[in-house]
Order: structure tokens, then sequence, then C-alpha cells
């Protein structure tokens, strides 16, 4: 599989277990503090082949994101759930304990952030019916809800701007809330 894309991940442990899932190119960020010069290399990358952010599912992973997202427009995001980051020792999480097969997959089902997009009709009242904040099993049904729409975990707070980032349409929210229902009662 070649990715047209520079792949942005954090060290070059990620760098290595991007290489032997796909054929790509990376920057890494050597960590959350992110310098200058690396956001100038990254907007270069963007303008040049554009860009996907593939962090760990940890706080760094989101800070890292969050701050190329505000200084580099139009970039795409790749995501994979916690538990598939988790190393076999169990003692640590990130990219580069992934196998090939999830990278892949990952790096096949990427968003992209529209800046035009139209408003989110998924209101904060639908989250709370959905019982993905206010409920004993929030962050579980929050974290499964990401890896159904594959747009990473995230608190509550963050939630609706994600999939207003994603141009998460109702109808694929009801379709993934069925779903985890649909999950917990089979459980």
């Amino acid at each position: 599989m070649d990715i047209k894309e520079i792949i942005v991940v954090e060290g070059k442990d990620d760098t290595t277990a991007i290489k032997r899932s796909v054929n790509a190119d990376t920057i890494e960020t050597n960590g959350s503090a992110i310098s200058a010069e690396c956001l100038q290399r990254i907007q270069h990358a963007q303008d040049v082949r554009g860009v996907i952010v593939f962090t760990d599912p940890d706080y760094p992973g989101r800070r890292i994101r969050a701050i190329i997202e505000e200084h580099v427009k139009g970039i795409k995001h790749a995501f994979l759930p916690k538990k598939k980051t988790i190393a076999k020792n169990g003692k640590s999480l990130g990219i580069e304990h992934a196998k090939s097969e999830d990278i892949r997959y990952a790096l096949e089902n990427v968003y992209t952030v529209q800046e035009d997009a139209p408003a989110c009709t998924i209101t904060r009242e639908d989250i709370l019916m959905a019982h993905l904040i206010g409920h004993p099993s929030a962050k579980k049904r929050r974290d499964r809800l990401g890896e159904i729409l594959n747009i990473g975990s995230t608190n509550g707070k963050q939630l609706v701007k994600r999939l207003e980032m994603f141009q998460i349409t109702e109808q694929q929210f009801g379709a993934a809330i069925a779903q985890i229902n649909q999950e917990e009662e089979n459980a």
C-alpha cells in the first residue's frame, strides 16, 4: 500500500511501524512540544503532498494533533483505538505497538477536516440521550463510538467538536449508537 501524503507521527518507533506496514514517508514530532521548525516542515509537506496526522491515542497524541490542526489547515487524520496500540507487556501504548493490518486499516479510513463544513446537527442533548455523557458507561460508549466512526476516542466536552470536525451525519451517529446498544444487549 502506497501513501501519497506524508504521515506525521510522534517518534522513530512509530516511523518503523508505519514503514513495515505501508510505503510512506513520515515526519516525527519528537514529543508533544512541537517546535516552530517542525510545524513549518508539516506545513510544507501539506502544501506539497498533503499530511495525515497519526498520533498515539493518549493525551500527548491528542495534544500534538490539536497543535498541528491549529497551525496547518486541510490535514487528514488517522486513528487507532487504544486497545489496538497496547504493547504486548501491557505497560505502554502507541502506534509502534499496532499490528500492520490495523495501521493499514487506519490509513485506508482517514478523515479530512473541512473548514467550510456545514454545521453538525448532533447536539449535546443527543449525546446525553445516547449515554455518551453523564452515564456510568459513558466513557466506554464514547470509546466504542470513536472506533465505529473511526474518529478516535474523546472526552465528553470534545465529542461534539469531533463529530462536527469529521462531518458525522445524524444517520451515521444513529447507526453507531444502535450498534453500541446491540453489542451491549448481546454482551
